[in-house]
């Protein structure tokens, strides 16, 4: 017996139903009432995606069963866990919906700083990172086979709801990760646990990435290394992610694809020319003229020049490795 049938009506299905015939049901009504074939249907196309959620859920369909709608939001488990029911509907028709993208593990964001001559000539650099990796002890158990139990402080839902009186004939929920499984659901006897995780399922190690900058490259750039984000069971390993950060040159500028120096000058030598040489960021010697009486307006009023060097674009050109 269960305590109200309201999902079940949704989907016009028994609460006997097996799980392929809910899925059976709903794929035919969230078709039938999608917004795009039934714009005045958005409210019924939520509400059938809502009911698919819990009963697609052998874990939401046990406490809807038991306590109804209200034990599912009591339980944390009311709020959905897709930001529309276009999430619910991509995941089950394979667009590539929210709940695909959460079976993989969190990105890891790193910036590394590079200097101009990196950006200009492309470098291999090391970067060590701290990782979690499966427990190859436990390969991923936490502890001897069968001995994970369903948490009996939160029966199972990796949420607790306290009550809180806070004035006479008022109370108030706070509902917070259960302290015993931390949110998990499950726990393992300590007597049961891997001794090298410690039931954790994972373990830290640090793990060596080379980061190889092309060159021609930008600031900001984002070099993605898929896969090697932390591990979790059953889920996909998430990505790292490396942003270039520029550090500023004593010397040089960029701008865009080019590359410029500003040179201090004397008045004398705007007047009567100079010749002076600098060394670029490849270790190419440029020789920079001015012949006597080239006076520019800009040369006089700040007494200034700016020479114009190279670019990163004819660089990267010359390695054939511009992107």
């Amino acid at each position: 017996m269960v305590k109200e049938t309201g999902y079940y009506d949704i989907l016009q299905v028994k609460p006997t139903a097996s799980s392929e015939e809910i899925k059976r049901a709903y794929r035919k009504l969230a078709l039938k009432y999608h917004p795009d074939k039934n714009p005045n249907e958005g409210e019924r196309f939520k509400l059938i995606s809502q009911a698919y959620e819990v009963l697609s859920d052998p874990k939401k369909r046990d406490i809807y069963d038991q306590g109804g709608e209200q034990a599912i939001k009591e339980g944390g488990l009311g709020g959905s866990n897709f930001s529309s029911p276009m999430d619910i509907f991509d995941m089950f028709f394979g667009g590539g919906g929210r709940m695909n993208r959460e079976r993989r593990g969190k990105n890891v964001v790193h910036q590394l700083s590079v200097s101009l001559e990196d950006l200009y000539n492309g470098v291999t650099r090391k970067l060590a990172l701290q990782k979690n990796v499966i427990c190859e002890k436990c390969k991923g158990y936490g502890g001897k086979k069968g001995a994970i139990e369903k948490c009996p402080m939160c029966k199972g839902r990796g949420m607790q709801v306290l009550v809180q009186q806070i004035g006479p004939g008022m109370v108030q929920q706070i509902q917070t990760m259960c302290s015993e499984c931390k949110g998990q659901g499950e726990r393992i006897n300590p007597k049961d646990r891997c001794d090298k995780c410690n039931g954790c399922k994972v373990v830290r190690e640090k793990k060596i990435i080379e980061v190889h900058i092309d060159k021609g490259v930008k600031d900001g750039q984002k070099l993605v290394f898929h896969g090697e984000g932390d591990q979790e069971p059953d889920l996909e390993p998430g990505d790292v992610i490396i942003v270039l950060d520029q550090k500023d040159h004593s010397v040089f500028q960029r701008r865009g694809h080019d590359l410029i120096m500003k040179m201090k000058i004397h008045l004398s030598e705007a007047l009567c020319g100079f010749k002076r040489t600098i060394e670029t960021l490849d270790s190419r010697v440029l020789v920079i003229t001015s012949r006597p009486g080239h006076v520019s307006r800009a040369s006089l009023a700040s007494q200034g020049k700016t020479a114009y060097i190279g670019s990163f674009a004819s660089s990267a050109r010359r390695h054939h490795d511009y992107r």
